[in-house]
């Protein structure tokens, strides 16, 4: 276990506080998160990179409480859409310090983004002629950067594998530079920075090395045509241990591979631009679990441990094939003695947390713990089945603070409107 996760008196403990208090206490489903873990995740990653600004990916986790925390360590943010942006603002990130990412942005957050005076990453040549019809319209002129697919092919999961050639995501390497002369000669744009983004949960820091290399030779093309760069963005990506005694990479591992090309590509171009980092996963994976209450217990082919969470609250295991270390929390240190499947309650096959576990013994009214879900955990839950999504808390230095309160059925339909005809008695 990590430092903030512990075992006292057989359970399994999160910041100081018992789960099974947790779950006794506001009931399960229940996803916990430890504010001291992200602070110290969120400083490690600063410490490695002193110089550069760290704009927190949140997609990842737009918890208004959790964005208000990275605020206040002085954390920018990468959104990728309105309501990230609009959450981003609400927990007082600077605007000077968002940059509005997306593939296909509508004209109404490209508008919302001029409003509120953030910087943008343009995606194509097609965003960019719309947003210069916009930000002159508006009387503004908007900084901007280029996305580029630097095709570089990361060791990851292919649906998260951004930086592919193939990949919806970014303007090719070869077709940017004609894409920023375009930008120059545009009113309403002003270009100041380059980004990319090339994967999510890399575990091998050698793609983020060959990224920067192709980074800072189009640095060095773009600054030939005049325009001074401002920032180059690198993005995200650096994965995390989610199986016990898994070694990956530190944020000082990526320093060590980045840096030295960044530092001295910018020396022999002559520029002196911000390096921008957007970890979201280290930043808050390892952060948080999910309690989950076991309703059955049945033994067949395998034996099916059927509990109150499924994919509609953590839908990476079906979608990814994911892995997630999984934990009795009642019952924390104690032998395992069975080997299980944790199955979720939603109508689909695939709706299994955990495969194949050696376990303590189970039993109906159990709690099992789901540990590392702080990153695309809730940002990813639905009310797929008509499910109402559950509570979120936080915990710190012992103390507890709900920061998502439980949904009822009246959040199920809230937006659903039927028509008058339809009211009429069946």
């Amino acid at each position: 276990m990590d430092n903030h996760i512990s075992i006292q008196d057989h359970h399994l403990t999160i910041g100081g506080v018992d789960t099974v208090s947790l779950a006794d206490e506001y009931g399960t489903p229940l996803y916990v998160t430890c504010e001291q873990r992200i602070r110290r995740n969120f400083r490690t990653f600063k410490e490695a990179f002193p110089d550069a600004d760290i704009y927190y990916a949140a997609k990842a986790n737009w918890n208004l409480a959790i964005l208000r925390i990275l605020a206040s360590e002085g954390a920018g943010a990468d959104v990728f859409s309105d309501g990230e942006l609009y959450v981003a603002l609400l927990a007082g990130i600077p605007p000077e310090k968002i940059l509005f990412n997306g593939n296909s942005k509508t004209v109404y957050e490209l508008q919302m983004a001029i409003d509120s005076g953030v910087r943008i990453s343009i995606d194509s040549p097609d965003e960019l002629r719309v947003l210069s019809d916009l930000s002159v319209k508006s009387g503004k002129t908007v900084d901007v950067a280029f996305r580029v697919n630097p095709d570089v092919s990361p060791d990851t999961h292919p649906k998260i594998a951004t930086g592919l050639a193939t990949s919806k995501f970014g303007i090719g390497y070869k077709d940017v530079l004609n894409v920023y002369k375009e930008a120059k000669e545009l009113s309403g744009v002003n270009p100041v920075g380059i980004h990319c983004h090339i994967g999510s949960q890399i575990t091998d820091v050698s793609p983020f090395g060959e990224a920067a290399e192709r980074m800072m030779d189009l640095a060095e093309q773009i600054t030939s045509l005049g325009i001074d760069l401002e920032f180059v963005d690198l993005g995200g990506g650096l994965g995390i241990p989610y199986q016990k005694d898994v070694q990956t990479p530190e944020p000082r591992d990526l320093a060590d591979t980045i840096l030295p090309v960044f530092d001295a590509r910018s020396r022999d171009i002559g520029i002196t631009p911000k390096l921008v980092l957007e970890p979201g996963r280290y930043i808050v994976g390892d952060a948080g679990i999910l309690l989950a209450g076991v309703n059955t217990v049945k033994r067949s082919a395998k034996n099916f441990v059927g509990v109150d969470a499924g994919l509609n609250l953590l839908i990476r295991p079906a979608m990814y094939d994911a892995y997630h270390e999984v934990v009795v929390a009642n019952r924390a240190d104690l032998a395992y003695e069975e080997t299980y499947d944790i199955a979720g309650p939603i109508c689909e096959s695939g709706d299994i947390l955990a495969k194949d576990r050696r376990l303590p013994l189970i039993e109906p009214g159990d709690v099992i713990a789901v540990l590392d879900v702080g990153a695309y955990g809730f940002s990813m839950s639905s009310q797929y089945n008509g499910r109402c999504r559950c509570a979120e808390v936080l915990v710190s230095d012992g103390g507890v603070d709900v920061i998502r309160e439980q949904e009822c059925y009246g959040d199920l339909i809230a937006k659903h409107v039927v028509p008058a005809r339809l009211l009429t008695t069946l």
